[in-house]
């Protein structure tokens, strides 16, 4: 028996086993099932204002089926995976590879989405561990995947078709990179994995990067890209919206020209609402420079417009500038790329110079070489962002003279570089010298905290003493103190029975007498600390106690007990 307590004794308890197995399913089955189900959403998504349009379309040119079809289509396009077109007046198979950057947000967030709940990271530290990453990412990607498979086969009989060779390259791509984003983030967004992956950089960008000062200079060099890339995107949908207001006239020709019924229009204005952000994107390559084409040989730029002749109607078409050679209001979009350039500068300057503590000297993070460093990395992460947007806001819409529309990425991506370091560099300088200069002319841009010079002078915030606490009345009151003993009483007795002094407690001194509320509480929560008003109470209390004439804002005082010789009124 004793044997079998101690075997029992040394055997490890699986409590914790079965809590962290009752807290958690299986790690890759959920993964799984998290990936299939934001596959899932995603269709769903495309399939029901699909579904919406043609049942409210009044010419419905196939059944639910070819609708789904489409719907199915709709969401591969938002992968980028190039489509082909079977029925058309020629009989030719033409591609469709314009993908619209807004459809491809909605997958993208839907994985990352995905990853992030499927890390179950705790809330605290006594929860159990979450997920690996390896396992989250294998499955997620597996189950959207596995969903992506079976749409791209159902929808290869459609009219709009996938061709495989897209679908094998895009599907992978897009959820491998939303999943590991989404996991990254759940896992805190350390450092260490975008460090350790920069090693597939050029020798003298790794340089850059890694040093003793590496986290410093890429975290401020990836937030000078994202203000210098935003600005950018922006810049360009202003440039978007202002060619619209004037060319409005076109527009509206143009809209209404494609369909006659409202369910037709509805699905036209959806399609340009989609295609907004590459719009937005192709306007900011025309204001870098570089343009974009809309067909092949015929390039748009602020130097000259050339679009291809016989292009279809469509409203955001009427926003290209007219054709022939550019003038100055053509050339003013110049502006867009200096105010990327000259934000991804005052970013780098920030983070070249050190936040001071209070009262402490300023210094400079970086001398004035590596801040130039640090404007070339910035231009070099800019350069691939913007690349990235122009290549994916691009594609072919058929053949021949519609094989090519978009900006070339190359040339956007080298025109965003050179407008980066062109006017970032001198910014970078002259905003990291001012911030030097100010802030050396300003003491460190130190604030004193409250009440250090009390501290400083011996005081102590909030604790003055009995002299810092009297009131000039309190001299008037003392030239009172004249009076003899009877007149005293006799005041007494018109107060009502309050004695114009506090009655002495046998073993005090004369001190405590005259002062007997010298100390106060420290954590009064009537906020006592404040010096006005502990003295403007104080000075109450003395009213109270000093002989005299009764305040109003003093308590009715409590009456003295009823003398027995005296008849009851």
């Amino acid at each position: 028996m004793a044997g079998v307590i101690l075997m029992t004794a040394r055997r490890p308890s699986l409590s914790p086993l079965l809590a962290r197995m009752r807290d958690r399913e299986p790690g890759l089955a959920a993964s799984l099932l998290a990936g299939a189900v934001a596959a899932g959403l995603g269709c769903g998504s495309f399939a029901v204002p699909v579904m919406a349009l043609w049942v409210s379309s009044p010419y419905p040119d196939s059944g639910p089926g070819g609708a789904l079809h489409v719907a199915a289509a709709l969401w591969l396009l938002a992968h980028g995976v190039e489509l082909v077109r079977t029925e058309t007046l020629s009989g030719a198979h033409l591609p469709v590879g314009v993908t619209p950057l807004l459809l491809l947000a909605l997958p993208v967030w839907l994985v990352y989405r995905a990853a992030r709940d499927a890390v179950d990271a705790p809330a605290d530290a006594d929860g159990p561990p979450p997920v690996p990453a390896w396992t989250v990412g294998t499955g997620v990607v597996l189950g959207y995947l596995g969903v992506g498979v079976a749409v791209a086969l159902y929808c290869s009989g459609g009219e709009l078709r996938p061709s495989w060779s897209w679908v094998t390259v895009c599907l992978p791509l897009v959820a491998t990179g939303s999943a590991a984003a989404g996991v990254w983030a759940a896992y805190g967004r350390p450092r260490e994995p975008v460090l350790s992956a920069l090693v597939v950089l050029p020798g003298p960008v790794r340089r850059l990067v890694f040093g003793a000062d590496a986290r410093a200079r890429l975290g401020t060099a990836v937030r000078a890209t994202g203000a210098a890339t935003t600005v950018l995107f922006g810049g360009g949908a202003l440039l978007v919206g202002v060619s619209l207001v004037w060319h409005g006239g076109l527009a509206r020709a143009s809209f209404l020209q494609l369909t006659e019924g409202w369910s037709g229009r509805f699905a036209v204005l959806l399609l340009g609402v989609a295609l907004i952000p590459n719009a937005a994107v192709w306007a900011a390559s025309y204001a870098l420079g570089p343009g974009f084409l809309l067909g092949a040989g015929h390039p748009v730029h602020p130097f000259a417009s050339d679009p291809a002749p016989l292009l279809p109607p469509f409203p955001l078409l009427a926003a290209v500038p007219d054709a022939g050679a550019g003038t100055a209001p053509n050339w003013a979009a110049g502006l867009v790329p200096v105010a990327a350039g000259v934000t991804a500068g005052w970013f780098v300057a920030r983070g070249a110079v050190r936040r001071p503590e209070p009262d402490g000297p300023v210094s400079a993070r970086w001398s004035a070489a590596r801040t130039c460093g640090v404007v070339l990395l910035t231009a070099t992460l800019c350069a691939a962002a913007f690349a990235l947007l122009a290549d994916l806001s691009g594609g072919r819409l058929g053949l021949s003279a519609l094989a090519r529309f978009g900006p070339a990425w190359w040339q956007a991506g080298g025109a965003a570089w050179a407008w980066t370091v062109l006017f970032g560099t001198p910014v970078a300088l002259i905003a990291r010298a001012w911030r030097l200069r100010v802030r050396r002319h300003t003491g460190g841009g130190g604030i004193p905290a409250q009440g250090t010079e009390a501290v400083r002078e011996g005081k102590e915030p909030g604790r003055a003493g009995a002299k810092d606490r009297a009131e000039p009345g309190d001299a008037a009151k003392g030239e009172e103190a004249g009076r003899t003993p009877a007149e005293d009483e006799k005041a007494d007795k018109d107060r009502g029975g309050v004695p114009a002094r506090p009655e002495t407690v046998p073993g005090t001194t004369g001190a405590a007498e005259e002062e007997p509320y010298e100390v106060l509480p420290a954590d009064d929560p009537l906020d006592w600390h404040d010096d006005l008003a502990r003295a403007s109470r104080w000075a109450a209390l003395r009213d109270a106690a000093a002989p005299g004439e009764l305040r109003p804002d003093v308590a009715d005082p409590v009456p003295d007990p009823p003398d027995p010789s005296e008849p009851p009124h």
